[in-house]
């Protein structure tokens, strides 16, 4: 019996420590900010040529919550101009942020 109440407290240890590793905020804003951005280049008109380019987009937030793209690293300067274009100054809503943190995503263009 004393076996079983040392197995069943030993659970309930891994049971709590789980529960408290969890982040009680939520998804994380990098997290958030990947998906929209990810919507935001979604049905992009690009021939054949772009599929499974990638590039590495380095943008932070203004006070307003918009993307402000301050640099895209790609070798194809058509890539580079249309993610500009695409991301500079959409709106996205994630819950906290601080104004002026800088964020670098990969991204790559994915066939249809």
């Amino acid at each position: 019996m004393r076996k079983l109440s040392l197995v069943f407290v030993a659970a309930m240890l891994l049971l709590s420590a789980n529960i408290l590793a969890n982040d009680a905020v939520g998804e994380k804003p990098i997290k958030q900010l990947s998906t929209q951005i990810g919507q935001l280049l979604e049905n992009a008109p690009l021939t054949s040529d772009f599929i499974d380019q990638t590039a590495q987009v380095r943008f932070t937030l203004n006070n307003q919550g918009e993307i402000v793209v301050l640099s895209v690293d790609t070798d194809l300067r058509v890539l580079e101009n249309f993610v500009k274009t695409r991301l500079n100054y959409q709106k996205v809503s994630i819950g906290n942020f601080k104004e002026g943190e800088m964020y670098t995503i990969p991204i790559r263009i994915a066939g249809a």
